[in-house]
Order: C-alpha cells, then structure tokens, then sequence
C-alpha cells in the first residue's frame, strides 16, 4: 500500500512489471543480464542444496569432479558461468543426480 496526500491507494504490481520497471521489458540488453545472473544464483542454489542433501563439503564435492574448492564456491554463489559438460559432471557424477532439460 502507497499512502499519498491523505487517501490511501492500493497498488499491486506483477512481479514482472517489477521487472520492466527496473531491468527494462524482455530482449533488452539490461534486462537480458539481470535474467543471466539470476539463472546463474538459481544454478548454484540448486547445486549448493544438492550438495547438502548429499552431506558432502565443497571439497569433498570438487574432489569428485576433479575441480578447486574455490570453483565449487564460486558456482554456488552465483560468480561464475558454467558450461553445460561441468553442470552435468557436478549433479550427474558429483551428486548422483540425473538432469532433464526443459524447452518451453
């Protein structure tokens, strides 16, 4: 609720008109960049839950895929791209979890 001058005025926002408001509408390059780093946070989310789920550290992990603590850190929060051969790698061989993509 926003209150101006002395009436009270209901407004309720999408989150994506949130979005075009900040980031600019869909296929800009601003608003582009901010969905990029946002599936890159939600990659490394999953991954970092995975890893937990499966109580294993970041070391542990990286051993298992023959990678750097600091790459798997990295990952996890959302700092680095990742190659789809790597993502695969990490929750197929270093989770034991298996990956379905989805078109829509």
């Amino acid at each position: 609720m926003i209150k101006t001058d002395d009436s009270m005025n209901t407004e309720h926002k999408t989150f994506d008109t949130h979005l075009d408001e900040r980031y600019g509408k869909r296929g800009t390059e601003k608003r582009t960049e901010f969905e990029i780093k946002a599936k890159a946070f939600l990659i490394g989310e999953v991954i970092k839950e995975e890893r937990r789920l499966a109580n294993l550290t970041q070391e542990q992990l990286a051993e298992k895929i023959g990678a750097k603590k600091s790459f798997i850190s990295r990952i996890e929060n959302g700092k680095t791209d990742i190659q789809l051969s790597t993502l695969y790698r990490l929750l197929e061989f270093g989770l034991g979890r298996k990956i379905e993509l989805l078109l829509h």
